[in-house]
């Protein structure tokens, strides 16, 4: 029709900015000049940029028995028997396990609690996966659990509820030294993460 204003060409680029500026870490003119590398590098990045994020959404899946995200019902760690020795290490989300894996210097098995304890979000001991860690320590012959939460009013306010369940049922341990008041694990370095876990204390 004549006189009439063409769809704008760029309005799917924008779509794409406006969901990169969603994520963690990236705000409008971050997403905006993500993107723009991505189109200038559509071939060697954004196309196959693109299957990988559709194979990841057809196949990520949350591990039925500690919470850890993979593409298996049961992820790798959970179903390495070389890492069934008695030692579960407690965090509050998927991060944190990561952050925990680049150490390299724990090497028994994982619970990803979903969160922490808060009463101003009315979010309970059923809210997260506390009775699941209740269950495993029962099932896996579990000897001790290492509360690695982190260090802010909610994770260790999670950490006292958890310790009080399991008191004189395993043996309870936090990370010490290395881990600053109101520090989260994902933001903190490995040889830090490593001194903690090394210097655990007893609960």
């Amino acid at each position: 029709m004549i006189g009439a204003r063409p769809v704008s060409s760029t309005s799917e680029i924008e779509t794409l900015i406006e969901m990169m500026a969603r994520l963690p870490g990236l705000g409008p003119r971050s997403a905006r000049r993500a993107v723009l590398h991505l189109i200038r590098k559509r071939a060697l990045l954004l196309a196959p940029l693109a299957d990988q994020m559709a194979r990841v959404a057809a196949s990520a899946r949350e591990c039925l028995n500690c919470g850890n995200v993979g593409t298996a019902e049961i992820c790798p760690i959970c179903a390495d028997e070389a890492r069934a020795n008695g030692e579960i290490c407690v965090v509050e989300d998927v991060a944190d396990l990561w952050a925990m894996e680049r150490s390299g210097q724990f090497k028994g098995r994982y619970h990803v609690l979903g969160g922490t304890l808060s009463a101003l979000d009315s979010v309970g001991p059923e809210d997260l996966s506390i009775p699941r860690l209740m269950d495993r320590v029962e099932s896996e012959g579990v000897t001790e659990v290492i509360l690695a939460l982190n260090a802010t009013v909610d994770g260790q306010t999670t950490a006292h509820y958890i310790a009080d369940q399991l008191e004189g049922r395993v043996r309870l341990s936090s990370l010490a030294q290395g881990v600053p008041i109101g520090g989260e694990l994902d933001y903190l370095d490995d040889g830090t993460i490593t001194a903690a876990l090394r210097a655990r204390k007893a609960l």
